[in-house]
């Protein structure tokens, strides 16, 4: 599969690659991206030490013309405080990376590191979405619904929300979908212990009441299809392409998931 690159100023895309993050970094980061170098038109630059990058890029034939490696110097273990790390690590692979992409000398970003780590680094380079109070995490999750795809957010981002957040979230997921999923007019549910619009914590019951005047707006103006509430088991359902929630609830669904899937795995 070719994977065609946007481009800014008719330039290929440049993707940062946070090449020490992760559990088996650098070696699985560097063996990844020199397979979709080799079959995509876009930019790569590994991030990280460059002796522990040239031996592990060393073990293949040649490395592709469209990948290089970028200095850093330091690493944020999975270990360490975010926001702290952030400060007392300036020349770490992960804000070099997000560094590259303020400077424009990328157009994005991708670690497999401390998610912390991720958010802290990319909020205090790169800053927020104009209109947009807090972070998200978004997760493209299987289901079974005519697009293959439920996207879920916040995954873990901000744990804390009000209803504004969530309709930030809402925003946001909606026009990911729709931009980079190819779904059309995604419609985006509220995720509840249960469809009624009674149901759910005081939270959840803000939100609905927020979400409910706002698509019955006479403007027409709703920049999503609100569905009303949906239950954990609709996400891989797919009755809905957006599930909207908190980012404690939307990490415990994420991970109590991956332990389902993992026992199904293995039995």
């Amino acid at each position: 599969m070719t994977a065609q690159a946007s481009t800014i100023n008719s330039r290929p895309a440049c993707i940062a690659v946070d090449a020490m993050g992760g559990d088996h970094g650098p070696g699985e980061v560097v063996r990844g991206v020199i397979e979709a170098a080799r079959h995509s038109d876009m930019r790569f630059a590994l991030v990280g030490e460059p002796a522990a990058l040239e031996a592990e890029t060393g073990a293949y034939v040649s490395r592709p013309a469209n990948v290089e490696i970028v200095l850093a110097t330091q690493v944020i273990e999975m270990t360490d405080q975010p926001t702290v790390a952030f400060k007392k690590k300036p020349d770490a692979s992960v804000v070099v990376a997000a560094r590259m992409v303020k400077e424009k000398r990328a157009d994005a970003i991708v670690t497999i590191g401390n998610t912390g780590a991720a958010m802290a680094v990319s909020l205090l380079t790169l800053g927020r979405i104009k209109g947009i109070d807090r972070p998200a995490i978004a997760t493209p999750l299987p289901s079974g619904s005519a697009h293959g795809t439920t996207v879920l957010l916040d995954a873990g981002a901000t744990v804390d929300c009000d209803p504004n957040n969530l309709w930030e979230f809402a925003v946001m997921g909606s026009i990911y979908a729709e931009a980079v999923l190819g779904i059309p007019k995604p419609r985006v549910g509220l995720l509840s212990n249960g469809e009624e619009s009674g149901k759910g914590n005081e939270l959840v019951k803000r939100t609905h009441a927020l979400f409910q005047q706002a698509s019955e707006a006479i403007d027409g103006q709703v920049p999503f299809d609100f569905a009303g509430n949906v239950e954990g088991r609709d996400v891989f359902r797919g009755t809905v392409d957006v599930v909207v929630c908190d980012g404690f609830v939307g990490n415990v669904f994420l991970k109590a998931s991956e332990g389902v899937a993992e026992m199904i795995m293995d039995c």
